[in-house]
This record gives structure tokens, sequence and C-alpha cells, in this order.
């Protein structure tokens, strides 16, 4: 592969990035500088230093959290909150959260460090279905849950049709399964405050096919390489 795919493979730069650091003659290939983008290396047979160490391209791992509440879904906060990555601290590749769940939403959350995976996962051409539980303030009606079926017209578009489905209710409030695959900031959340029932508690309780079975709230487990190819088939059968 290219040199600049190499590095940014390894996490040291994006793949721009990455060019104007071998421009800058700071990368050696078997005790060489090299400075040509177009130089092509073998991993298995060549040796990459930038900066006189050592890169090696870490292997793709895929995981799956049982998110708390209470945990921001990024690398870091400059506010100093917990982040999703203190409940994965014995992993030792660079992963990063696939897509966000918002501070106080529970639920399963993929992390992984394979960019090609999370492009195919969160970019909304490629459908994937994401199921919640709602806890909403108030009785819920049935054409609030037809408002929700259809699209709800939010300041940024209608969103696409869901499957919804009521759990139970009383007179204070509600709870309700929805089945999207749009992945707008904060949407479920959106939806539900828009036919007049805020969320009181969210959970995502499914990603496609894959479920929080087995997977204690605040632990994960390593997806297996036929999960990871399955979610990879649906995702292009999508296009």
């Amino acid at each position: 592969m290219r040199l600049a795919k190499y590095l940014a493979q390894a996490g040291i730069a994006s793949r721009r990035q990455a060019e104007e650091i071998i421009r800058m003659g700071r990368v050696k290939v078997n005790g060489n500088i090299v400075t040509e983008l177009i130089t092509l290396v073998d991993s298995k047979t060549d040796s990459i230093e930038y900066d006189g160490k050592i890169v090696g391209v870490e292997q793709h791992v895929y995981i799956l959290l049982n998110k708390p509440p209470g945990y921001i879904s990024a690398v870091n906060d400059p506010w100093g909150r917990a982040t999703v990555l203190e409940l994965v601290g014995e992993i030792k590749e660079r992963i990063y959260p696939v897509g966000r769940l918002d501070y106080d939403t529970e639920g399963l959350l993929l992390l992984t460090n394979d960019g090609k995976f999370t492009n195919l996962m969160i970019h909304p051409r490629y459908n994937i279905d994401k199921k919640y539980e709602a806890y909403v303030a108030g009785r819920i009606k049935d054409n609030e849950l037809m408002i929700l079926r259809d699209g709800v017209d939010l300041e940024d578009g209608m969103t696409a049709p869901a499957g919804i489905h009521l759990i139970s209710q009383n007179d204070r409030a509600s709870i309700i399964r929805l089945l999207i695959h749009e992945g707008r900031k904060r949407q479920v959340k959106r939806m539900c405050a828009a036919v007049g029932h805020p969320v009181i508690s969210l959970k995502r309780v499914a990603f496609a096919f894959l479920t929080l079975e087995g997977v204690e709230i605040g632990k994960y487990r390593y997806l297996q390489q036929d999960e990871v190819n399955r979610l990879q088939e649906i995702a292009l059968h999508e296009l």
C-alpha cells in the first residue's frame, strides 16, 4: 500500500497529514529517508520508521459496549467528564466510538479502530437499523404514535418512517420501542418531544442484528469476525 495510507492506518495522522510528514523527510523505509508520496510499502517485509520510532499498523478490533448513562461517547472531553474509553481501558488498541450515544443515554455502542467500518455503520445512506426503548412523559396517544411512524417534521427536515411499538403506559408515562435507520443528532429525543412526550430515559437495545444479550451494563465483548462481515454486508446491500 502507499506509505501515507500505511501511516494513516497506524494512527500517526490523517492521510493528508501523513503526506506532509513524508515530504518533510520524517519517515524512513528500511533505514532510508523517503520523501516520494508514491512510495509503496509491504507491512510484512518493510521496516517503517516515523521520527526514529518503528511504526506498526494495529490489528482491527471491534467492540460491543453496554454503555451506562453518565459517559461521553468520545475519546476525550474538554470538560473532564467520563468517556466510554474509561470502560474499555484494558484494550491496548486506539479505538473510538462508532457514532455516539448521548451522555444520559445507555445501551449498545460499538467501538473500533477501523475507519472504513465506522463509515459504513454511521453514514445515513447505508440504512443500518437501530432499536431504542424510550421512557417518555405522559400517556402517548394512537395519533401521536402514527406521527412517529410516518415521519416527524423536525428543524432539519422530515424524519424517515420508523417502526414504533407501544410497550406499556399509564397516566404519567409511556414506554415505546422505536426502530430507526437515520443517525441524526438526538433524533429519538427530538421526535418524542415533537409529539409532546419528552424522553425521561433512553436505551439503545439493538444495532442491526446485534443485541445486549450477555453483556452487563458497563461491560463489553469483542465482535466475532462473522458478525463484522455480516454488518458490512448489510450496509453494502442497502446501497
